[in-house]
């Protein structure tokens, strides 16, 4: 299970990173594109993957991640279920994240 605190610290560990408030939920983004969103009252996540990797991610259990219902999970957002993901792959999901929505010359300057 990651806690609150787990989440957050591990969203946080990323370059230039900054923790926002998304209207009732928690937003973590890199010059202002939102990668992570938090939802405290259900212990839950919502991430910004490719398509690629939201196919592979999902793949792993579909009860656990998933796309959002909609067209925000066609776009690639993707719920994590954080009282039943793996550390490991919450921070390989994460990554992902990152590096989809931050700039090119910083994934090449901090290797993502």
């Amino acid at each position: 299970m990651i806690d609150i605190e787990t989440f957050k610290n591990l969203a946080l560990s990323f370059p230039e990173t900054v923790e926002l408030p998304h209207f009732e939920k928690t937003s973590f983004r890199i010059k202002n594109k939102i990668f992570a969103t938090l939802d405290t009252n259900y212990l839950k996540a919502c991430l910004k993957l490719t398509e690629t990797d939201q196919s592979v991610f999902c793949a792993i259990d579909k009860t656990i991640i998933y796309p959002v219902n909609n067209k925000w999970g066609k776009q690639g957002w993707t719920f994590v279920e954080l009282q039943q993901v793996k550390k490991t792959i919450l921070k390989d999901i994460l990554s992902k994240a990152y590096t989809s929505v931050a700039p090119m010359k910083m994934n090449a300057k901090n290797k993502l």
